[in-house]
Parts: structure tokens; C-alpha cells; sequence
């Protein structure tokens, strides 16, 4: 029986049952992969700037940690391409299961990282090198992650499955600004000495739980399916060849299928890429700031992981919505409603009232949401089974890469040159938004796209 002969004779329960399993399995993997990628910026935003740059002018020492951050979403293309390849080839669950090996020990190691007293400029050199390994093994993991959910998922509620991965964005920040903000009570020597090592350390634990979770899914069926077809289909035309004496037709690597389809790789790096500039402005920068304005660091930090905490329902709700309304109009919508709140977001921000400054958050967050819960499905329905993760990862990672890898340093820096001014920021950010919305407007609509082509 055929891959998908045997995909049709399960029962509806049997595969309610194993997408459950699959989509609280890239949740969960997503959520702890995250943990780690974020718990970055949130030491980037606090700590390394004081630990890695001392001796800089406040502002230049956050630009410069700012750098390193960007380290690693300049490498999560790369991840893309290179966990892309291989998931595309060989199956999307051994990739998954590296992904997370190698992030979960990058993220320990930066936890031991001496500092610029131990090691001078080297320390410097090390996390950037670690950073990068961070980004490679998130690279490879979204694209995984949100392939298993959507291709175990059915017709009708992929956008609703595929949020779930984007879901762990949140999750693994309230779980990192939560580790990151308790020793912050430490004193402040003793914090920068060695008690914002210990949430690094501790992504060790979690690497040992969520290899547990991870090696217990089923790989996705509708890989499965294609690549019996694939072999099938190739086969013949082995046959073919051989028949007339030529030699054997050799499939396509998957990056050369995505490079064959320029436009749709750039238009989904256009369109997701101001998502990924709010998401890490709040993180990053609106932290720092709001700290600058007077607030307690600890307040704020335990602000902004409630305010996660909150816009996780919020990324459900945007892709259950999406596979109702459609990918476009949600994710246009979630961006329009942004524009309209960034000058009332810095103003709450600078309030030095740590209520407020949760507004703040909350409501950034949940706006970002409805349009962070469709990304998902928007993306990886853009391509090909064959050349999916591929596609998926690299189209997204490049998206992270322009959206959010160099935008802590540049609106730092916009805000520095500006003397302090956030009008400058507002600007920066609407136009990147605009920009995306021109591009989800001429993007092809997804939602109801057939994902057992093996080609699209």
C-alpha cells in the first residue's frame, strides 16, 4: 500500500490524535528554542552592554550588543538553507531533533562566556561565535517545526496548527524574561557577575525535555507521500533515459527549485519582514528604553513576559482567524492597527509607571499577534513538498534577517542621533510596515493551496 493509500485508510481519529501530538510537539520545541534565541536580546537589552562593551558611552555599549544579536539572524538563513536541504531530502524529523541539539548547547556555552575583565575583546568574539550557532540551529528548527504541523494537519485549520510553532515565540520569551528578570533582583555586582549566566545554563535542562518529546513524533505523512511519488516518477524516467541511452535524470536540489521562483522567495521576505522588526523592537529596544526612562529593570522585564504571556492566545486566535478570513487580510490588518499605536505605545513606555508600561506591552503585543499567528502558514504554503522546508525556512529567515537582525542597532542608533527623540523610530517602523503590506498585497493568497503537490 502507497504512503498515501495508507495516509487515507487512517481513521479521522487516529489522525486527530497525531496532529494533536505533532502540533504540541513543535510547541513545545518551538518554545524551548526560542527560550534560548530570545533569551538573548533579553540580555542583550540589560546585561551584555555592562558585561561585554564597559567602559562605552551608555547607548554605544547597547548599539554594540545590538551587533552581536544581529549575529544571529544574519545565520538563520543559512540554518534555513542548510536544515532546508536536508529536511527536504532525507525527512523533517531528524532535522528537528539536531536543530534543537545544537541550539540547546550553543545557548549552555554562552552561559560560561568569561567577560571583558577574564578575556578582554575575546569574550566578545566567543558570544558572537555561539550567537551564530543559535541562529544556524532557529533557522533550521521554524521551518521544521511549522512544516510538521501544517502537513499533519487538515484542510481548513493549517493556519490554526502552524500558529502553534509561532506560539513558542511568546512562551520560550515570558520563560526567558521570567529566568532573566528573577535574578535581576539579585544585587546589581552579583547579577552581572554570574547571575544572568544561569538562565543560559539552565537551556541545558530543557535541551534534555524537549529531546525527549521530540524523538516520540511521526514524521509527516504528506512528506512521506511526495517522496514515494518522487521516486516513483523518477524511476520511470530513469527507465526512459536508459531506454534511449542517455543517462539518468537526477532530481533537482531543493534550493535550486526555490531559486527557480525568485519572486516568491522575495515577496514573502517583503511581506513578513516588518513583523519581525516590531517583534524584536518590543523585546529589545522598548525595554532598554523604558528602563532609560527611570522604570525598575526587574519591572519591566516581569511586564513584558506578562504581556507574552497574554498575546499567546492572540497568536491562536490570528491563525484560526486566517484560515477563516484568509492569510492576507488578518495580517494587513494586524499591521495597520500597529502604525496607528506606535506614538501612543513610546508615550505609555516613558511613563516610568510599571502598569502603564504593561499596557504597553500588552497591547503592542497583542496587535502583533493577528499578524504573527498567520505568518506561519503564509509562508510555508507558498511552496513545493519537495522543496517546502527549503522555501519555507529560507523565506522566512531572510525575513527575520531584514526584519528584525539589524533593527535593535539601527533604531538605537536613529534614536541616539536624534537626541533621544522616538519620532524618528515611529517613522522608521511605519515605513518598514507599509512596505510589508505592499507586499502581502502582492502576494498570492495561500490558504486554500493543495499541500500534497510535490511541486507548486
Amino acid at each position: 500500500m502507497s504512503q498515501i493509500s495508507q495516509l487515507q485508510a487512517l481513521d479521522a481519529g487516529t489522525r486527530r490524535r497525531e496532529a494533536r501530538t505533532v502540533i504540541a510537539s513543535s510547541y513545545l520545541g518551538s518554545t524551548i528554542e526560542y527560550y534560548d534565541f530570545l533569551l538573548y536580546a533579553t540580555a542583550a537589552a540589560v546585561v551584555f552592554p555592562k558585561v561585554f562593551f564597559s567602559g562605552m558611552d551608555d547607548w554605544v555599549g547597547v548599539v554594540a550588543a545590538y551587533g552581536t544579536f544581529a549575529a544571529g539572524y544574519v545565520a538563520r538563513p543559512l540554518g534555513g538553507i542548510i536544515f532546508g536541504h536536508f529536511g527536504d531530502q532525507l525527512g523533517r524529523k531528524g532535522m528537528l531533533i539536531v536543530s534543537m541539539l545544537v541550539m540547546g548547547i550553543a545557548s549552555t556555552l554562552i552561559g560560561l562566556v568569561p567577560d571583558a575583565s577574564v578575556a578582554g575583546p575575546w569574550g566578545a568574539v566567543i558570544l558572537v561565535i555561539l550567537r551564530v550557532f543559535q541562529g544556524i540551529a532557529v533557522g533550521g528548527e521554524w521551518g521544521g517545526a511549522a512544516l510538521m504541523a501544517l502537513e499533519h494537519s487538515e484542510s481548513g485549520k493549517r493556519g490554526f496548527a502552524a500558529s502553534f510553532v509561532n506560539a513558542g515565540a511568546p512562551t520560550g520569551a515570558v520563560l526567558g524574561t521570567l529566568a532573566m528578570g528573577a535574578f535581576s533582583a539579585l544585587p546589581n555586582a552579583q547579577f552581572l557577575a554570574w547571575g544572568w549566566r544561569v538562565p543560559f545554563l539552565l537551556s541545558f535542562v530543557l535541551l534534555g525535555v524537549g529531546m525527549f518529546v521530540r524523538l516520540k513524533v511521526s514524521e509527516s505523512p504528506i512528506f512521506k507521500a511526495a517522496m514515494e511519488q518522487e521516486k516513483a516518477e523518477q524511476e520511470n524516467a530513469d527507465r526512459r533515459q536508459t531506454a534511449q541511452g542517455n543517462a539518468a535524470v537526477r532530481r533537482d536540489i531543493p534550493l535550486l527549485q526555490v531559486l527557480r521562483r525568485p519572486k516568491t522567495l522575495i515577496f514573502t521576505m517583503l511581506a513578513g519582514a516588518a513583523g519581525f522588526a516590531l517583534q524584536v523592537v518590543l523585546a529589545t529596544f522598548s525595554v532598554t528604553y523604558a528602563v532609560s526612562k527611570g522604570a525598575d529593570r526587574q519591572g519591566v522585564l516581569y511586564a513584558f513576559a506578562a504581556a507574552s504571556l497574554v498575546s499567546i492566545a492572540f497568536v491562536v486566535m490570528g491563525g484560526r482567524l486566517s484560515d477563516k478570513l484568509g492569510r492576507r487580510p488578518v495580517m494587513i490588518g494586524g499591521l495597520v492597527l500597529f502604525i496607528l499605536y506606535l506614538v501612543p505605545m513610546f508615550s505609555l513606555l516613558s511613563s516610568n509607571n510599571i502598569g502603564l508600561i504593561f499596557v504597553a506591552f500588552a497591547v503592542g503585543l497583542m496587535i502583533h499577534s493577528t499578524l504573527f499567528g498567520p505568518l506561519a502558514a503564509f509562508v510555508s504554503e507558498q511552496f513545493g513538498t519537495t522543496s517546502r522546508y527549503t522555501g519555507a525556512s529560507l523565506g522566512y529567515q531572510l525575513a527575520t534577517l531584514l526584519g528584525a537582525g539589524f533593527t535593535p542597532g539601527i533604531v538605537a542608533q536613529i534614536f541616539k542621533d536624534s537626541g533621544q527623540n522616538t519620532a524618528s523610530v515611529v517613522w522608521y517602523l511605519a515605513i518598514m510596515s507599509v512596505v510589508s503590506i505592499v507586499f502581502i498585497l502582492l502576494t498570492r493568497e495561500p490558504k486554500n493551496n493543495d499541500l500534497a503537490a510535490v511541486r507548486s
